[in-house]
């Protein structure tokens, strides 16, 4: 049978989204995720211990209303069922930690994420509400050309099958994007200055080329994230844990992992020192880390600016 499509493109949804939610999670609560998460550790006496309630579990089920003119009095509810969220749940993890861990970030990242986005999802995080923060991400934050939902009968069908790089780390491209101009000593080059932002050119003319320093656009960003596809988690130890970047010094945070067998990524992050693997397919899928997890690859390296830690 031949598969129906549809594009998500209606933003009032998303605005019912986040404000059904919050009025829906007026309750009292003492201590929000990330608080929660620094007791399990700080008063934690066995090394193996896992954090006390799931984090970001594979998949969700999210229930919207549908359309809003209605022929019957009773409005028509869909779910929509997400799929393959591994893409998406280890940096959502790593970047709620990040800006939880780090008082000045929210408001440098909301400069290239949207204030509103940012409040949203730390609001969403720490009140454990795991589908929305998803379906927030999928809405607000990324391409609508790269999601269609395969209609089944009644139900949407979110399938994030893919690689982080296209449902993640795309997306923040502008905040970390870098620029290096050239001059090349040879007066008749028909392309003598020339600035290079985001890669590397190859250029083809007689003559050398002077580079200066690669500098970022939009000046330090809070975080940096390194494309580390094929080094292995066993040799973490080998990664520099701090980086030189425009005058600025980075510090190694977190880290994503790919498992080959399973076409699965988990992620590693530290806190207090401590660092802990997440893994939305386990049923404790947060737990501290006593070495590296073993037979995984290692997908990508963040890092935060450290001056502000």
């Amino acid at each position: 049978m031949e598969s129906k499509f549809c594009i998500l493109t209606e933003t009032e949804d998303l605005k019912t989204l986040i404000s059904s939610t919050e009025e829906s999670l007026q309750i009292e609560r003492t201590k929000t995720l990330f608080e929660e998460i620094r007791a399990s550790i700080n008063n934690n006496d066995e090394e193996d211990r896992s954090f006390w309630r799931p984090v970001l579990p594979w998949g969700g089920v999210y229930t919207i209303r549908a359309g809003r003119k209605a022929i019957s009095c009773t409005p028509l509810y869909v779910k929509i069922s997400l799929k393959n969220t591994c893409t998406i749940d280890g940096f959502l993890m790593i970047l709620y930690v990040i800006l939880r861990d780090n008082q000045s970030f929210p408001r440098e990242v909301g400069i290239f994420l949207g204030r509103q986005f940012v409040e949203h999802f730390l609001y969403l995080m720490d009140s454990y509400d795991y589908t929305t923060v998803k379906m927030l991400w999928i809405w607000d934050r990324m391409s609508k050309r790269q999601y269609r939902s395969v209609i089944h009968h009644a139900a949407l069908e979110i399938d994030l099958f893919g690689n982080e790089h296209e449902n993640f780390t795309k997306n923040l491209e502008t905040m970390m994007s870098t620029m290096q101009e050239s001059l090349c000593t040879n007066w008749s080059c028909p392309a003598r200055f020339q600035e290079f932002i985001q890669k590397t050119i190859n250029i083809k003319c007689n003559g050398l080329r002077e580079f200066s320093q690669r500098v970022f656009c939009h000046g330090p960003p809070p975080f940096v994230i390194l494309n580390m596809q094929l080094w292995k988690s066993e040799e973490l130890s080998y990664v520099p844990y701090h980086l030189a970047l425009s005058q600025h010094r980075y510090s190694l945070e977190g880290a994503t992992l790919f498992n080959k067998e399973e076409h699965h990524y988990s992620a590693a992050f530290q806190i207090d020192g401590y660092w802990m693997h997440y893994d939305g397919l386990r049923s404790d899928n947060l737990i501290l880390l006593n070495k590296p997890p073993e037979l995984l690859l290692l997908s990508s390296l963040v890092y935060i600016r450290a001056s502000d830690k």
